[in-house]
């Protein structure tokens, strides 16, 4: 029973996420305004005097205004969203074809997208009930009055459509929203964790049971997984559950993605039950994985480093970003055991650590900038930022990136105005790492 309650929650969630809500939420608003203007009309004597003289003599003749205003309606539409394929073709070539999606389903997108379908079906409904009752004219004048305010209030989501597009695709909102979009994701991560059943297990318990293994019934990106249900889930065959992939990994059909360690074999209505916790997501979804974030900022940092863009301004933008959702990350590890309150493991999964996640962002910039001065220092700028956060054991990693971008820049400083320049920039600033006072020799 229980399996069958995730699939429509997880629809609900697919649909919540998808591009269609809001609008879909909208035009259905308006749908049942339009239904309360026609099919529940007051007759003039039970309206205000006032209301009266708003009244046109003739609603039937009324056909032309609302017809132009609907085509009017409609170019409107197709020249706004016309316009965002080629503010997102921009973006895909600037910056990351990643960021398409998410420029694409942002709220205040979907909100314009709502409010223009809204209007077309709202007057759409006006021209196929052109008749009126005798008695009734002033109601269904107040519809028309209606539709030419939703005109002009649409009007006025243009001209906020048109800024806030063209705002979209700079790159200081990109990176900013990235940042914002992470860092959310960390913090929202970190109050879950925060009970004393969420724990960090530096080596998975065994109980001495086997391991019984479930497989993947479909491809796709595991974003994440219903960590709550599936302790729950374990607790009642009382075992184990160890996952053997890390969020955001794709999978493929019959790999084994998760082990069961109990001394009975687990029924096959239990194993859907785990599967239907696990979240399948297409793309790279910020909001279920923080790690996401900051590898589009690297990729963003990438592409401008790009000999076709060749932007090292912007390389060393996004490299002030990760500089700063990596501090936070040094200074919060996500747990990767859950327990029930007996305190029994019954969930454990893998974590990214810091050094994985250090490599994957910073050393494809600096090999991708490396004959670029700026982003050698912009990266060692950046190791000695976190080095006043880190432990030893995170310092002796950041110490090993800082020796591979020393050498880096004694390679790419072949002038002697270069070397100068580097070299005294090399032990400058606040840091604890052990720097050499000048380039060693080539």
């Amino acid at each position: 029973m229980s399996f069958l309650l995730f699939w429509p929650i997880h629809l609900l969630k697919a649909f919540r996420q998808s591009i269609a809500y809001l609008p879909s939420l909208l035009a259905l608003a308006y749908a049942l305004l339009s239904l309360v203007a026609l099919l529940l009309p007051i007759s003039d004597d039970r309206l205000p005097p006032l209301l009266t003289m708003l009244g046109l003599e003739a609603p039937e003749e009324t056909r032309a205004l609302l017809a132009a205003l609907l085509g009017g309606m409609i170019s409107l539409m197709v020249f706004s969203f016309s316009m965002v394929m080629s503010v997102l073709s921009q973006a895909g070539g600037q910056f990351s074809h990643k960021l398409v999606f998410g420029l694409i389903s942002e709220r205040p997108h979907q909100w314009v997208l709502g409010h223009y379908l809204g209007t077309i079906l709202f007057t759409l409904m006006l021209l196929m009930v052109p008749d009126v009752a005798e008695g009734q004219a002033t109601w269904r004048s107040l519809a028309i009055y209606l539709a030419c305010a939703m005109v002009v209030h649409c009007l006025a989501l243009f001209v906020y459509f048109i800024h806030n597009a063209s705002q979209s695709i700079q790159i200081d909102a990109v990176a900013a929203d990235l940042h914002q979009s992470t860092l959310a994701s960390m913090e929202r991560l970190q109050s879950r964790q925060q009970s004393k059943e969420w724990r960090i297990l530096a080596v998975a318990p065994s109980s001495g049971h086997r391991q019984h293994t479930v497989h993947a019934h479909r491809a796709g990106y595991l974003q994440n997984a219903d960590l709550t249900a599936l302790a729950d889930l374990a607790r009642r065959v009382d075992g184990v559950v160890h996952l053997h992939f890390r969020f955001g990994d794709y999978v493929v059909e019959g790999l084994p993605i998760l082990s069961l360690e109990a001394a009975a074999l687990p029924e096959a209505s239990w194993c859907d039950e785990v599967r239907a916790t696990l979240t399948y997501v297409e793309g790279e979804s910020i909001t279920e994985h923080h790690v996401f974030g900051m590898t589009q900022l690297m990729e963003v940092a990438l592409k401008a480093l790009s000999p076709g863009i060749n932007d090292p301004g912007t390389a060393r933008l996004c490299l002030h970003r990760l500089t700063d959702l990596l501090r936070r990350r040094l200074e919060w590890r996500p747990c990767d055991a859950l327990f029930d309150q007996d305190g029994t493991c019954r969930v454990t999964w893998q974590v990214e650590d810091f050094e994985s996640l250090l490599y994957r962002l910073f050393q494809p910039i600096l090999r991708y900038g490396r004959d670029d001065l700026s982003i050698g220092l912009g990266v060692l700028k950046a190791l000695k930022t976190l080095s006043l956060f880190a432990e030893q054991q995170d310092l002796d990693i950041l110490q090993a990136h800082a020796d591979r971008v020393v050498e880096t820049l004694s390679h790419a400083a072949g002038h002697p105005l270069d070397r100068r320049f580097v070299s005294a920039r090399l032990d400058d600033g606040l840091h604890r790492l052990s720097l050499p006072a000048a380039l060693p020799d080539r």
